[in-house]
């Protein structure tokens, strides 16, 4: 993990780059952002943040915009994009994104690394996944259409959806239909960590 603060500042400014494209794919369509709200059911203000790079926006909230801009999720990681049928992504090729330390309700609860940087119209989106010790209240539930997967690396994962509430310890692992409303939080007394991977509907 990155510890260094010029490594930070680093990685920030990559994944301040989140907002820049989807404001330049919003050009691009000729999208208002009362269309892209529209489109994607989030609202105008918090579109607007994210464009500005004041919010980062949870994973779910890129995969509605990646719908509505008719791209794929792992557009808004890339640098540099491969069409070799193999694609390898370097530790230090990880881009970091992070909730702000004064972060707003609908900002993103988690950290997470996109494990995937390259590779175009890929079906999978794999991440590493960092649950802080939060409360019920500042938990995110989100909904997406697609499925996703979740193995537990280190610490427990309390997974929460409408009906369930679930401890995840290491070694455990969950598989969901991501439509429904769901939501995780790391507990104990340490920070979980895991691997998630993410399908969506084409």
């Amino acid at each position: 993990m990155i510890h260094d603060d010029n490594n930070n500042v680093s990685v920030a400014v990559k994944a301040l780059k989140i907002g820049t494209k989807i404001r330049e794919l919003r050009t691009k369509h000729h999208y208002t952002l009362q269309d892209l709200a529209d489109k994607t059911g989030l609202s105008k203000p918090f579109l607007s943040q994210i464009e500005n790079n004041h919010v980062i926006p949870p994973i779910a909230t890129l995969l509605k915009l990646a719908r509505a801009l008719e791209v794929t999720l792992s557009y808004f990681f890339q640098d540099e994009v491969t069409t070799q049928k193999v694609s390898i992504t370097r530790k230090n090729e990880r881009i970091r994104v992070q909730r702000r330390p004064h972060h707003g309700k609908e900002d993103v609860s988690y950290i997470y690394e996109s494990l995937e940087t390259k590779k175009r119209d890929k079906h999978m989106e794999p991440f590493y996944v960092e649950f802080p010790l939060i409360g019920v209240e500042e938990m995110n539930f989100t909904t997406h259409e697609g499925e996703e997967f979740l193995y537990v690396l280190e610490g427990k994962v309390e997974f929460r959806s409408v009906d369930t509430v679930e401890v995840l310890e290491e070694g455990d692992s969950i598989y969901l239909d991501s439509s429904i409303s769901h939501g995780f939080r790391g507990i104990g007394d340490k920070p979980a960590k895991a691997v998630a991977v993410i399908w969506s509907k084409p």
